[in-house]
C-alpha cells in the first residue's frame, strides 16, 4: 500500500486532460435527464438514495474516478485505518470512531484494551444512568426527577450532538420519545450561558460537561458560570452534573460528578458524536434505544463504506465527485442547503468535519 500525492497518479492526469465540463443544464433535459435521475443515484442503508445526477459528471468522469480510487487504492487504506493502523500521522495515533459504532474487520488493541469492548462498555454505562434518571431512581436534592439536560462542550463536543438533537426533536414528540428537553452551551460568550440558564429550571437540570482533556478552557468556563448559577439556585453542584472525559483528564471519577463517562485520544473531535460525546445527552434526551438505533444507522453506512465499486459506496462516490470539482473544475466552495428545517445545524457541523479533515496546507509526509 503507497501513500502519494495524488497528482502524481496517472488517473489524475487523465482527468486533468478533461477539457469539455458536462453541461448540467443539457444532461437534466427530458427524457435524458429523467433517465439521468434514475440511474445516477447510489443506495444507502435503510431506504435512502444518495443522488448525484446534478452533479457535473458523466460515464466517462466516473470510470476516471474509479480509476482514481483504485490506483490510490482507497478502501485499502479505509481497510487499514478500521483494522487499527497508525493513519493519524500527525499525531501517530489510530482512527477508531466507526469502533464506537460496529466491527468491520479485526479485534483493535490498544494499551492491552480491546477498544471496541471499552466503547460498548462506556455505552452500556450511559444506558443504565439514562434509564435510572427516566426512572426517578436518580434524582435532585427534593426527590423529583430530571426533566432537561444540557450539554457544555465546544467544537465536535457540540456541533455533531447538537445537530442530532435537533434532527429528532421533533420527530420524538410526535412519537412519544421524547424524555429530557435538551440544551447547548457552547460560546464561552456568558451571553450563551446565560441565555440557556434562564429558559430552564435549573433544579430539575443535568449538565453534561463534555472535555477529553478535561482542561479546554472554553469549556471549564463555561461549567465555572453554571456551577455559580447552580449554587446561587441554592444546590449542589455535584447532583446536578456528569463527566464526558478520558481516562486519565483530572475530571476522570472526580466527586465534582454524579457519574463520569470516557472516551479516549483515538476519536477526533468531529468524530465523536456516537461515543459518549453523543451518546450521554441524546440517551438522555430520547432513551438508550433512540441512541443504539443511530449508532445501528451510522454502522451500515460505515459497511457500505467498504465496496471497492464507486457506484455501490455512497461514501466514496461523494468524497471523489468532491475531489473532482475543487481540484479539476476549480470549485473553492461547497454549500449544504437542509430542505428540512430539523436538519438545520447540520452544515456547522459538517462544515468542521470536512474542513478539519481536509483543510491541510501539508501532505501526511509534512511537504507543501
Amino acid at each position: 500500500m503507497k501513500w502519494e500525492n495524488f497528482t502524481q497518479l496517472e488517473s489524475y492526469k487523465k482527468l486533468n486532460s478533461l477539457e469539455t465540463p458536462v453541461d448540467v443544464n443539457k444532461v437534466m433535459a427530458g427524457d435524458e435527464g429523467t433517465k439521468r435521475v434514475k440511474e445516477y443515484q447510489v443506495p444507502m442503508s435503510n431506504g435512502m438514495l444518495y443522488s448525484y445526477a446534478a452533479k457535473q459528471v458523466d460515464d466517462n468522469v466516473l470510470a476516471l474516478l474509479q480509476e482514481l480510487a483504485d490506483e490510490a487504492e482507497l478502501t485499502a487504506k479505509y481497510e487499514a485505518l478500521y483494522n487499527g493502523e497508525v493513519i493519524n500521522t500527525g499525531e501517530k495515533r489510530m482512527v477508531l470512531h466507526q469502533l464506537t459504532r460496529g466491527q468491520l474487520g479485526n479485534d483493535v488493541v490498544a494499551d492491552g484494551v480491546n477498544k471496541r469492548e471499552f466503547y460498548v462498555k462506556q455505552q452500556n454505562r450511559v444506558a443504565e444512568f439514562a434509564n435510572k434518571v427516566h426512572a426517578g431512581e436518580i434524582v435532585n436534592e427534593a426527590g423529583e426527577k430530571f426533566t432537561t439536560v444540557v450539554q457544555i462542550g465546544i467544537g465536535g463536543s457540540d456541533l455533531g450532538p447538537r445537530a442530532l438533537y435537533l434532527s429528532l426533536e421533533n420527530w420524538a414528540k410526535v412519537n412519544n420519545t421524547l424524555k429530557m428537553k435538551a440544551q447547548f452551551i457552547s460560546n464561552v460568550d456568558p451571553d450563551d450561558a446565560s441565555g440557556v440558564l434562564s429558559n430552564i429550571d435549573v433544579a430539575h437540570s443535568i449538565f453534561v460537561l463534555v472535555s477529553k482533556s478535561g482542561t479546554t478552557l472554553e469549556t471549564l468556563t463555561n461549567e465555572s458560570f453554571v456551577k455559580n448559577a447552580i449554587k446561587e439556585a441554592g444546590l449542589n453542584p455535584a447532583k446536578h452534573m456528569i463527566a464526558v472525559t478520558s481516562e486519565t483528564s483530572p475530571l476522570a471519577g472526580s466527586d465534582d460528578y454524579l457519574d463520569s463517562f470516557y472516551m479516549d485520544d483515538y476519536i477526533g473531535g468531529r468524530f465523536s458524536s456516537c461515543s459518549c460525546v453523543g451518546g450521554a445527552i441524546l440517551s438522555l434526551a430520547f432513551g438508550p434505544d433512540i441512541f443504539a438505533r443511530i449508532l445501528n444507522g451510522a454502522a451500515a453506512e460505515d459497511a457500505l463504506a467498504k465496496n471497492s465499486d464507486i457506484k455501490k459506496n455512497p461514501a466514496l462516490l461523494d468524497a471523489l465527485i468532491g475531489v473532482y470539482e475543487r481540484n479539476f473544475l476549480g470549485y473553492g466552495l461547497t454549500a449544504i442547503l437542509p430542505y428540512s428545517q430539523a436538519l438545520s445545524r447540520f452544515p456547522a457541523h459538517l462544515q468542521q468535519l470536512d474542513m478539519e479533515s481536509n483543510g491541510k496546507s501539508v501532505n501526511r509526509f509534512g511537504e507543501d
